[in-house]
């Protein structure tokens, strides 16, 4: 197992004795994306003896920010430096290459550590459940995303970039990431952190026209206004957005939240021509879109399914609602589960930028002080931590390398 930032403790003998009056809290976090990481960061900083060990699948840490945000966004990814400095804590251990679930389980980690949190994200993408989903040339934003940005299991998708025309399905902001790199000429990306044979498979690409295809109106879509305005702005690009979508809008926008009202602004500004027709039932964010029955066909050669992330099961041991793709839980406290919190998207769904899962995780991370201090969770007897685990991966012959 590939390990970064490992630093010693005291021998066990010294740390039997420092401990004997109260063991120190040893918390496990699964995953290392900012959800553990912000987690593991907020324990360590307001509890002075805490003991946290990170879990991670996959052998680097930082999950979507390493992985996720676009090449040509390195600002999103300077919260890299506060995760390593969380990392280089002396009571912070990365443990990489371990897939909780099979590897070792839940329930073990519960008898290895006085509180686990899982951290472990959204691995799995919604699908649309159309004819057609698998077709040839039809992928997932997600495995496009892991492409260009070099995640292991997707770097060898070699999309078939020969078309003139893509289609996007999604309004987000990853739905915009990946039009704009689609479209970005090839400068602009020579600059950025792209992986060399994605940019070498950009630099063969057809495409000169990208579709964003979404249920809803202009009013409900999820994308901000900064990638909408970077999108604009690309150079040698124009946007085309139709004005008969935007037809009464002045009025419904005028009440709507600042960040809204600004973004619909802006699409107005920039609308011009062509296509379609659509009904969408209701005003605001909750509007649902209704099929009016009308078919249109958008000829292209490469789609791309950008209609969200989707967190999966990671073991029968802790509950999951499969409806809502997340763990049941109460401030992170998973339901009926002591001692077990979750934190980030498969704590609250998969949305929201990085400062909204620095919050939640603050907030899980809140329950578990407030446990460790309320005597909620049994703190006797001291618990082994990796020392455990370690033995559980030798026994499944898991252990290499370490």
């Amino acid at each position: 197992h590939h390990r970064e930032w490992r630093c010693e403790r005291p021998p066990s003998c010294l740390r039997r004795w420092l401990s004997s009056a109260a063991p120190a809290p040893r918390v496990c976090v699964v995953g290392s994306g900012p959800a553990g990481f912000y987690t593991a960061q907020h324990i360590l900083k307001h509890h002075g003896g805490a003991l946290v060990d990170i879990y991670e699948k996959l052998p680097v840490p930082f999950g979507l920010v390493r992985f996720g945000v676009a090449p040509d966004h390195p600002e999103v990814k300077n919260v890299i430096n506060t995760f390593t400095q969380t990392a280089r804590s002396e009571r912070c251990s990365y443990y990489g290459n371990v897939t909780v679930g099979r590897d070792v389980t839940v329930p073990e980690l519960r008898q290895a550590y006085h509180a686990v949190v899982l951290s472990y994200g959204a691995e799995d993408n919604r699908v649309l459940g159309i004819p057609g989903e698998n077709l040839l040339g039809v992928y997932s934003a997600r495995a496009f995303v892991g492409w260009y940005n070099g995640l292991p299991e997707n770097r060898d998708l070699k999309p078939d970039l020969s078309c003139e025309t893509a289609l996007i399905l999604g309004h987000g902001n990853v739905a915009l990431d990946i039009a704009r790199i689609l479209l970005s000429p090839l400068q602009l990306l020579r600059k950025t952190d792209i992986t060399d044979s994605s940019l070498a498979a950009l630099a063969c690409s057809k495409v000169k026209r990208v579709w964003l295809v979404g249920r809803r109106g202009p009013l409900q879509v999820a994308f901000t206004i900064k990638e909408l305005r970077e999108m604009i702005n690309l150079p040698g690009t124009r946007a085309v957005l139709d004005p008969a979508d935007f037809t009464g809008l002045e009025n419904a926008v005028k009440d709507a939240p600042r960040p809204r009202k600004r973004l619909t602004e802006l699409m107005m500004k920039t609308a011009l021509e062509k296509p379609g027709e659509k009904a969408v039932e209701g005003l605001g964010d909750s509007a649902k879109a209704v099929p009016t029955g009308d078919v249109e066909e958008l000829e292209c050669g490469l789609v791309l399914s950008s209609i969200g992330y989707r967190s999966l099961p990671l073991d029968p041991a802790v509950p999951f609602d499969s409806q809502r793709g997340v763990i049941p839980n109460s401030s992170g406290r998973v339901e009926g589960v002591p001692g077990l919190y979750c934190s980030g998207w498969v704590k609250r769904g998969p949305t929201g930028v990085i400062i909204t899962t620095m919050n939640d995780s603050f907030d899980t991370a809140q329950s578990v002080l407030e446990d460790l201090q309320g005597g909620v969770l049994d703190m006797i007897p001291s618990r082994e931590g990796f020392g455990a685990v370690e033995s559980i991966l030798h026994s499944r012959g898991q252990c290499q390398a370490l």
